[in-house]
């Protein structure tokens, strides 16, 4: 690691940042819209009415194409982790490795098996297999993203796991603390439910748009009552979970909170900024103020984190440079005790190699008892453990404000569809159209969020990403940094061509320009 090219660790953090952003374009859309699929084919079934048959079909269509892509990407991520990421495959992998395999071999095969059924077997099987197969889809999508969540937040909050120096391997001393781990779970349903939201979405904007045309108006007026329901109640959930995210990044990643609000100076009583701009001049330890201007909830964050109005919530400088009023150790401190590991780790190697036990005993006290600190070590400075602060901040701000408009939105369309006025109120139907872009964009931030907002540590407080990387040299991770943005670049706007022709022919399959 000691001759690893810097540069290959930007180019693997670009190229793996670039096909999660990508693959966070598909799958969301996968795990609401099966869901809302679903839903539709009950009612087919309960009803017998032809017309939600024809409806359900209709969004089979869409879903299938976005399936298609997002699983292409998905597996070049996997890809990657081999790859670009072998040292942490190596250090890692026994744990990493389970839920994803976890994930491939019961949940993905799941889905994939009953997808086949769902999209060809109209009138091959009963509808009662049908619709059972249609929500194993559902069901299986979801439960793909659980394992893959349950290994994301083990990253953000490691458990269940003890270091073997004879090894250099992290070891599973416990799967269920990996299983029941409080911020894979809470990951998990704030992921999800915001999945739900963009499908909801998605939908009503698709139905908006046959509104303004004034064309299919039975086959978008019902879909928009289905999503616009869906929708606020994901949406209201999604709003819960949220808040158990922020207090699992207090309790566990309280650097990433403070650059998610942007506070620098923590205190009692901690207020949330509803939204400001940060002064670009500030810097951590300095005096200059933190906001050029802000809008400001008074002791909201210190509630939101601890369920304490008084509560003391700490900011990048403590976190930095220590508050030994509150218990919070320097970073300085950190990467001493954590060179102290590092050392003793190597003492402890080189002793056991020459097979002098009593120094091989020594080492390993003195690395046990720094153990903790051990990814700290392999930092240069202190203010490397500090985050891009602007792209946080503003990243988790976007993601809020949408989405307390999408629940604002859901509740305006839900109350003119059921006065039977909407398709007459077009400045809503083309607001709805314009939330479909919004809705994305909140997905890439909360992602932005959650990955950037714990740099620089692969796994939280344990791996830094450049002790992660692969020891390659930077021209074929480059190359193929533009080889996938062009490769990811085409099937969008595949996807997108595809589905705008679907779209334009429509559930009574005319084409219509």
């Amino acid at each position: 690691m000691e001759h690893l090219d810097p540069s290959v660790i930007d180019w693997s953090r670009a190229q793996f940042a670039l096909t999660a952003l990508y693959h966070w374009i598909f799958v969301p859309l996968t795990l609401g819209l099966t869901f809302i699929v679903a839903i539709m084919e009950s009612i087919y079934v309960k009803t017998g009415d032809t017309w939600w048959k024809k409806t359900t079909k209709f969004w089979m269509g869409l879903l299938a194409i976005n399936f298609a892509i997002g699983v292409a990407t998905g597996i070049i991520m996997e890809f990657e982790f081999g790859t670009n990421w072998s040292n942490y495959s190596w250090i890692v992998g026994d744990i990493f490795g389970a839920p994803l395999a976890i994930e491939g071999i019961m949940a993905f095969f799941m889905e994939s098996t009953f997808f086949a059924v769902m999209f060809f077997g109209w009138d091959k099987v009963s509808k009662k297999s049908h619709l059972l197969s249609t929500w194993m889809v559902a069901i299986g999508s979801n439960l793909s993203a659980l394992w893959i969540l349950i290994a994301n937040g083990w990253m953000q909050h490691p458990v269940g796991m003890t270091f073997n120096p004879d090894t250099a391997r992290n070891e599973m001393t416990d799967f269920w603390a990996l299983v029941f781990n409080p911020n894979a779970y809470s990951k998990f349903l704030h992921t999800i439910s915001s999945g739900y939201v963009l499908a909801s979405l998605f939908v009503i904007a698709v139905s908006s748009w046959y509104l303004l045309k004034r064309r299919d108006i039975l086959f978008a007026k019902r879909s928009i009552m289905v999503a616009a329901s869906f929708g606020l109640i994901v949406s209201l959930f999604n709003l819960t979970t949220g808040d158990d995210s922020a207090r699992q990044a207090a309790l566990n990643q309280p650097m990433k909170l403070a650059a998610m609000e942007g506070l620098y100076n923590g205190k009692n009583g901690a207020g949330i900024v509803g939204f400001g701009i940060l002064n670009p001049d500030k810097k951590p330890g300095d005096k200059e103020e933190e906001f050029l201007w802000k809008m400001e909830f008074p002791y909201a964050l210190s509630l939101l984190s601890f369920h304490d109005l008084d509560a003391y919530v700490p900011g990048i400088d403590q976190l930095l440079y220590g508050d030994k009023n509150h218990g919070i150790m320097s970073a300085e401190e950190k990467i001493e005790k954590g060179k102290r590991a590092v050392a003793a780790l190597r003492s402890y190697k080189e002793a056991k190699h020459n097979k002098d036990l009593i120094k091989a005993k020594e080492a390993r006290a003195i690395f046990e008892a720094n153990n903790r600190y051990l990814g700290y070590g392999y930092l240069e400075k202190a203010e490397d453990i500090v985050p891009n602060v602007p792209l946080t901040f503003y990243a988790f701000h976007t993601m809020v404000i949408f989405g307390s408009w999408f629940i604002l939105l859901f509740i305006v369309i839900l109350y003119f569809t059921m006065t039977n006025d909407l398709a007459n109120r077009k400045w809503l139907l083309r607001a709805a159209v314009a939330s479909l872009p919004m809705g994305y964009i909140a997905q890439e931030s909360g992602w932005i969020v959650a990955e950037a907002g714990r740099q620089p540590w692969a796994i939280q407080d344990m791996l830094p990403v450049g002790m992660a990387t692969s020891n390659l040299s930077s021209s074929p991770v480059m190359i193929t940094f533009w080889l996938f943005a062009i490769l990811f670049t085409a099937l969008l706007i595949a996807e997108v061509k595809i589905m705008t022709t679907q779209i334009k022919i429509g559930p009574e399959g005319e084409h219509h320009v």
